[in-house]
């Protein structure tokens, strides 16, 4: 099991030194990768090297008992799992991640995210349908959660076996319209953005849905952060001075609520259609290179059509939308920007027909 930090963490081990505390969240780049290795050091050493999972883009990781046991959500494919190495009474060890997992509050889920400190429970667990229990409804009190885990102990406890050690899973499905549920708590500040920047509430649901599967708290290797995945030091920075018309750049906190992302991430946006890319005449057009910049920047867009930035705007002018598309899909230098592009369209068009309700 990886995520998006593996290549990250391999960097950090080697010269990770342990230490007795998790250090503190901190704000700069040095600080956080410290952390992150940290926290890989700790993992490693309790569950052996191909064993580290961390929170991304996708996925959220919460560790406790000491790094021994850990609850993952990965949102993308739709899968609760809770395991832990077996040790002294293992199954209680289970049933408090997964009571812990079940009834978080959204704000809970940020906190502690890179250390083994418990997560605080909630009159309003951010899961609250989206995981049903065995009788499927949705859980929003203790007794249910107990009762529902009582049933996943019996019927659905499995283990596996990684380094010679047997660890003991849980594995649950997400509701099959969880990602809805997840895009609906958001839908009142996309509208608001959308209204704001000039943008269509479709396509920043459709940015958010590929960049994190409308996983408010998602971290990347590259540190993007929050639900439309803004990295401080660019477009954070750039929506701080050309539009914000503040000095240095969002804080990681800043950019882990989630209006304070949608409004950061859409007014991006905004600067790629009317700043970095507003001589492209046709909107379409400059729709089709916003959402191709958005993830591999403007000046890969304009390479696509040239090295010169004056004749790559003259040709996509002279281009259709459909021809302007077609040459990203199949001549961006970035597989990523490629396969980025058409997944943000085909989640736009369904958006455009389906809003969250």
């Amino acid at each position: 099991m990886k995520t998006a930090y593996t290549l990250l963490i391999s960097c950090l081990l080697a010269a990770c030194v342990p230490l007795q505390e998790p250090l503190p969240l901190v704000k700069d780049t040095h600080g956080f990768e410290i952390l992150v290795g940290q926290l890989a050091h700790h993992i490693e050493e309790q569950w052996g090297p191909n064993e580290v999972v961390i929170a991304g883009s996708k996925d959220y990781v919460k560790y406790s008992n000491h790094y021994q046991t850990r609850a993952h959500i990965n949102f993308q494919k739709g899968i609760l799992t809770v395991e832990t190495l077996t040790g002294e009474d293992p199954q209680a060890c289970l049933r408090r991640a997964m009571r812990q997992i079940l009834l978080m509050g959204e704000e809970a889920c940020h906190r502690h995210l890179f250390d083994d400190q418990e997560t605080l429970t909630s009159l309003h667990p951010f899961l609250y349908e989206q995981v049903l229990d065995h009788q499927h409804r949705p859980i929003a009190t203790p007794a249910q959660a107990e009762c529902f885990i009582n049933n996943l102990l019996k019927y659905r406890l499995k283990q596996r076996i990684s380094h010679g050690r047997p660890i003991l899973m849980l594995r649950v499905p997400l509701a099959p319209n969880h990602l809805n549920q997840r895009a609906q708590k958001y839908l009142r500040p996309v509208q608001q953005a959308a209204r704001h920047y000039r943008l269509d509430e479709s396509l920043i649901l459709a940015i958010i849905q590929t960049e994190s599967s409308f996983n408010p708290y998602a971290i990347s290797g590259s540190q993007a952060l929050g639900l439309m995945q803004v990295k401080q030091e660019s477009a954070g920075r750039d929506v701080f001075t050309h539009i914000k018309r503040r000095h240095g750049k969002p804080s990681r906190s800043y950019l882990l609520n989630p209006s304070k992302n949608i409004d950061t991430g859409a007014a991006y946006l905004h600067l790629l259609h009317t700043r970095y890319l507003g001589k492209i005449r046709h909107p379409l057009s400059r729709r089709y290179a916003a959402i191709a910049a958005y993830n591999g920047g403007t000046s890969g867009v304009l390479r696509t059509f040239s090295a010169d930035q004056q004749t790559a705007l003259a040709m996509i002018n002279q281009l259709s939308p459909d021809q302007v598309y077609q040459t990203l899909l199949t001549r961006h230098p970035s597989s990523q920007a490629r396969h980025y592009l058409h997944k943000v369209q085909r989640a736009q068009q369904h958006y455009r027909r389906h809003l969250p309700s």
